[in-house]
């Protein structure tokens, strides 16, 4: 038992850490993405109309479609359990359930996308009411070029879920990167795009592209793609409803939270949207390299275990996994928390985007910040809860912040501004990882003890960490070296102090990365 939960582990973080260095990479072409496209549009008018806008299709592409999403999670939920260990061709029954999945989602999102096409002003006005009338109508131009982007999302994410069940990681975070790369490449083509409309038409090209990349993997793993209607005898794909509607469901109300934060960042200043955009982006650098590396190996490890009724490993594996998360996102939390705005000046201030962009940018940043250690936990939690085909529970919690999140808006908006609205952000992240941990106990005995005390740990050492680096970055700052030396030197400060203290903390995390370190140096 003990050399299988070994190889397990040793197999878990070997795919995590493959995972981790293609996602860098998808992470780094959106970097480039976001810079090009803060060059040409800063944080204005124009900015501000396409991130409005893409909330409608970046709604089926990344929170329905994206890996995590409702989609993926169903799919790898279901179809790890009907495929046998090991295999690597999909067999009649599993073809078949492919089949009336995407048949099913192919047609529901395209009669919604021709809904939003029809009424894409009306949608607008709706979400950013108090916005200027140039401000609605340069937006729902936006929404009717990317309302294709709609119809892909689905389909997206049931490629992603089929990959991931036959243990295929890479495909579906290698394909984000081409809508970056396919932005990239029109917009420094085209170089002059006053309103923004090459932006919106590239955005449509490059979820095209991500859809198209996953087609050439699913035939090799023998699946044929064949319309199939019959909805309503196959009892598997019931399964799959009953698991992914609520989490939908659950998706949606993510959204509303982001719709009601566009409501109220309609009436601040000029570019305020684009900011907090700019900010989700960046904190979600570190942190989606983070979680989605981990959680893409241990979703399917889950499911198995559940359905094995093996409830300490899930136990085991999710300490283990989260853990590991933590260990690493507090000297991230650090770095942000002391160089962020310095930070977002180098990566982003040329071209319109301006000092007081930046400010902005940083400022949204400091206070979504709080948010990353629940994030972390709440994402891992949730994955436990669908190994449950229990996708109904995330949906209640989720719903039942929407209130809490547009009553911490009303408070914090006018006193915090942008601030206000990423704070809250935070705090209802907090709520909802908070309450997932205390209804688990519903399903199994989770034994948070170990979790919380080694948390605790490497809290106490984050503060430390945090004002010794923090007098280090003032006399680094009298040096007045370039801004990239500055940014790289004080990263590996921090990281050396961490280390050091969790290892004078004996934290076990840091013990064993660093004898995993040692071990490879002496081979």
């Amino acid at each position: 038992m003990e050399n299988t939960t070994t190889n397990k582990s040793e197999s878990l973080l070997k795919s995590a850490w493959l995972i981790a260095v293609v996602i860098v990479i998808s992470k780094f072409m959106g970097f480039l993405r976001d810079i090009v496209v803060a060059n040409f549009y800063g944080a204005g008018l124009v900015s501000d109309a396409y991130f409005y806008a893409y909330q409608i299709p970046s709604l089926a592409l990344i929170l329905l479609g994206g890996v995590g999403g409702p989609f993926h999670s169903a799919v790898v939920s279901v179809f790890s359990k009907l495929i046998p260990q090991g295999a690597n061709k999909a067999d009649e029954n599993v073809n078949k359930l492919f089949n009336t999945f995407l048949t099913a989602s192919f047609i529901v999102f395209l009669m919604l996308a021709i809904l939003i096409f029809v009424f894409a002003d009306v949608i607008m006005s709706f979400i950013i009411s108090n916005g200027s009338p140039e401000l609605i109508g340069l937006a729902t131009q936006h929404l009717k070029i990317m309302t294709p982007v709609f119809v892909i999302g689905g389909l997206v994410g049931i490629y992603y879920g089929v990959l991931v069940s036959y243990k295929k990681f890479m495909i579906p975070n290698i394909s984000p990167m081409l809508m970056s790369l396919a932005i990239v490449v029109i917009l420094l083509l085209a170089k002059n795009d006053e309103k923004g409309i090459l932006l919106a038409i590239a955005t449509t090209v490059g979820g095209l592209c991500q859809f198209l990349f996953q087609l050439p993997k699913i035939k090799q793993l023998g699946f044929k793609l064949r319309p199939n209607l019959d909805f309503f005898n196959n009892v598997q794909f019931k399964n799959v409803l009953e698991l992914l509607f609520p989490a939908i469901l659950s998706s949606t109300v993510g959204q509303i939270h982001i719709y009601v934060d566009m409501f109220f960042a309609s009436s601040l200043k000029e570019g305020a949207w684009t900011a907090i955009g700019y900010a989700n982006r960046v904190y979600q650098f570190p942190v989606g390299i983070l979680v989605t590396a981990f959680l893409v190996p241990l979703f399917p490890l889950f499911s198995r275990l559940v359905a094995d009724k093996d409830y300490e490993g899930v136990k085991y594996y999710f300490n283990k996994g989260v853990g590991l998360l933590n260990f690493a996102c507090f000297p991230i939390l650090i770095m942000i928390l002391l160089l962020s705005y310095d930070g977002v000046k180098f990566v982003f201030e040329r071209g319109k985007f301006g000092s007081d962009a930046t400010f902005m940018v940083a400022e949204a940043l400091i206070f979504l910040s709080v948010s990353l250690l629940p994030y972390v936990f709440r994402d891992s939690i949730t994955r436990v809860y669908y190994a449950f085909n229990d996708s109904k529970t995330p949906f209640y919690v989720a719903f039942s912040s929407i209130i809490l999140k547009f009553l911490l808006n009303w408070l914090m908006v006018p006193k915090l501004g942008i601030g206000g609205i990423t704070l809250s952000t935070s705090l209802v992240t907090l709520w909802n990882a908070v309450i997932l941990a205390l209804l688990i106990r519903k399903k199994m005995s989770f034994g948070f003890k170990k979790y919380f005390v080694d948390f605790s740990k490497m809290f106490i050492v984050a503060v430390i960490t945090y004002f010794i680096c923090f007098w280090i970055y003032k006399l680094v700052v009298l040096l007045h070296l370039p801004l990239i030396i500055q940014l790289l030197s004080m990263a590996a400060i921090i990281c050396i102090i961490y280390v050091l203290l969790v290892v004078l903390f004996k934290i076990e995390y840091a013990n064993e990365l660093l004898e995993r370190l040692y071990s490879k140096w002496k081979r």
